[in-house]
């Protein structure tokens, strides 16, 4: 499925990032070809929020507790004001006041996020909040950076697993970010010591924004003078692997797609 527009119920105006894209469900914003998603930035629609872009979700259609969730992506050139991001979000996600149903309580995990401007670079999180600082954002983040000569404008495999008392996310079989024994054991939000809040069923997000606070809230002028479009984020396929826990199924989903890939944050 898709998010459409600027601004959600739940989240605000600008996806409450200061986000400047307006989400399609457009065959100009997200197609396949070769095999291959595509998502797509245009500068066409004009106003406040001038660029066109997709944000395909699972939300209804397909959750999991626990799992290694595996992404093979490449994010676009050209620009430092692209914002793509592969993430997931927790379903009771509701933007309420509740103990659980507002962020970050509800808790987020970022498998893959990056700034234009570091193509080089990539960053991997989770999101929550800490046991004595109810709906303060208390991040876990790890940045890695590619060899000389590589970035992720080129196809790489991004691989989260997630259990019920570690996270160990991986790029390509490098570890990036890993967490587990004591150390996850004292990691306690506001809802109760670790597995929560990531103890319950999460969706899985892709979506390429343009602006918005993690790259720097940019003016339309300056993203115009320093961009080149359309931007194009390409996904060969995601994978799904499951050995325990709950597995929350809707209707018929396609997951994988093979050659013949407060406020919520991830874009």
């Amino acid at each position: 499925g898709f998010d459409l527009g600027n601004s959600s119920t739940i989240a605000g105006g600008g996806w409450c990032n200061n986000e400047l894209e307006t989400y399609s469900s457009a065959a100009k914003n997200a197609y396949v070809s070769n095999g291959v998603l595509h998502i797509v930035a245009l500068n066409d629609v004009g106003g406040s929020a001038p660029y066109s872009s997709a944000r395909l979700r699972t939300l209804g259609l397909f959750s999991l507790t626990y799992g290694r969730i595996e992404v093979r992506a490449r994010f676009p050139r050209l620009s430092p004001y692209w914002w793509p991001a592969i993430w997931m979000l927790a379903t009771n996600y509701s933007g309420t006041t509740g103990p659980t149903n507002s962020w970050p309580e509800c808790g987020e995990i970022d498998m893959v996020e990056s700034k234009g401007s570091t193509p080089t670079k990539n960053s991997a999180t989770l999101h929550k909040d800490g046991a004595g600082n109810q709906g303060v954002d208390v991040p876990a983040q790890v940045n890695y950076t590619f060899l000389s000569g590589d970035a992720n404008t080129n196809f790489h495999v991004y691989v989260t697993e997630w259990s019920s008392n570690s996270f160990h996310c991986s790029i390509d079989s490098n570890t990036v970010l890993y967490t587990s024994g004591g150390t996850i054991n004292n990691w306690s939000s506001s809802i109760g010591p670790f597995p929560a809040p990531f103890n319950h069923p999460f969706y899985i997000i892709m979506n390429l924004a343009v602006g918005g606070q993690f790259v720097s809230n940019p003016s339309i002028t300056t993203i115009n003078n320093n961009t080149t479009f359309p931007a194009d984020m390409q996904v060969d396929y995601i994978r799904v692997y499951q050995d325990g826990g709950t597995v929350i199924l809707g209707p018929p989903l396609l997951l994988s797609v093979t050659p013949s890939n407060g406020c919520a944050s991830g874009g």
